[in-house]
């Protein structure tokens, strides 16, 4: 199967999390009217004794056709990637309580400015990026437990030219 990715919207994404932009949020003013904050932007989730952790990610990048072999998913809390960068980058996942596979996975396109925060249990690939090494920084959760599940795909699916 071959997989394209298509825009990445809020509506679009909402099955899978939330998307992380400033496009359309009222921003509050605030340090004397010298920074505008753009709060709550997604809603991170940590279960079961976990703390919410942040990280930079430094992802290398791919070249295109991609093949999708494995999946992953997160019980115990979200999972958050925001762009430290201003390139497109590709977002696959597949959702929750479904075998990933063709007939279930999908693919966005974020625009470079946009992140995601990905709901517990959503399938999906790790970290892409294109055309060179990128950073982005994550939100998830830390803490006891295995909090990560990996399904190696029975069938072929591959990332083509977006």
């Amino acid at each position: 199967m071959k997989l394209r990715t298509q825009p990445l919207t809020a509506e679009a994404f909402r099955i899978f999390g939330d998307v992380i932009e400033t496009a359309g949020v009222t921003a509050e003013s605030i340090n004397q009217g010298n920074t505008r904050k753009f709060a709550d932007l997604a809603k991170m989730t940590a279960t079961d004794g976990g703390r919410v952790q942040i990280s930079i990610y430094s992802s290398n990048a791919i070249e295109l056709p991609f093949r999708i072999r494995m999946m992953e998913r997160h019980p115990y809390g979200s999972q958050a990637f925001y762009p430290l960068h201003d390139r497109p980058f590709p977002i696959v996942v597949a959702p929750p309580d479904t075998v990933p596979g063709p007939d279930t996975v999908r693919a966005f396109l974020s625009n470079g400015r946009q992140g995601v925060n990905i709901h517990p249990d959503v399938w999906h690939h790790y970290q892409l990026s294109m055309a060179e090494t990128s950073e982005y920084l994550v939100i998830d959760r830390a803490g006891p437990g295995v909090n990560c599940d990996e399904y190696l795909l029975e069938q072929e699916v591959i990332l083509v030219n977006i």
